[in-house]
């Protein structure tokens, strides 16, 4: 299985990006692992927030094939500890999905045709994080749920 992760926009903080860079090294070990980043909307102001969900909804389900499986990273999915996220992730393994694709979305969330087009939600929190430092938790989280799986001594009960 591959596994990908799309956000929208770059990160500028040089030290997140250093242990997202760190925590995408870790992660390829046990996986084919991809962050790929969707460039921020142009003329932002000239926008709606509908408008912006809408174009950044257009970016998102273009990189996507038709067999890849979509989960959107969002407030209102389903939480998970960090075990129960390493069997989600193994279930998904054993169930034959060739590429997970998780996706964090601009600003305002996801338009309606990306909701409708994903396969699931998953909430990292109830608490609201910047788009940058959720790739960060999401990424490590990913490594922590392998590490898990394999009974390595990263995560600590």
């Amino acid at each position: 299985m591959n596994i990908k992760l799309l956000a929208i926009g770059k990160t500028d903080n040089k030290a997140l990006q250093s242990l997202i860079d760190d925590y995408t090294k870790r992660l390829s070990f046990y996986i084919k692992f991809d962050l790929e980043i969707i460039p921020d909307i142009k003329n932002v102001k000239n926008l709606s927030e509908s408008q912006q969900k809408e174009k950044e909804g257009e970016l998102i389900l273009s990189k996507l094939t038709a067999t890849d499986q979509l989960i959107l990273l969002d407030e209102n999915g389903k939480t998970f500890s960090s075990v129960g996220f390493s069997d989600e992730l193994q279930k998904k393994m054993n169930s034959g999905v060739k590429t997970l694709v998780f996706v964090i979305g601009g600003p305002y969330g996801f338009s309606e045709t990306v909701y409708k087009k994903a396969q699931g939600k998953i909430s990292l929190s109830l608490m609201t994080f910047s788009h940058q430092m959720v790739r960060l938790f999401f990424i490590e989280q990913l490594y922590r749920g392998f590490t898990i799986l394999r009974n390595e001594p990263y995560h600590h009960q």
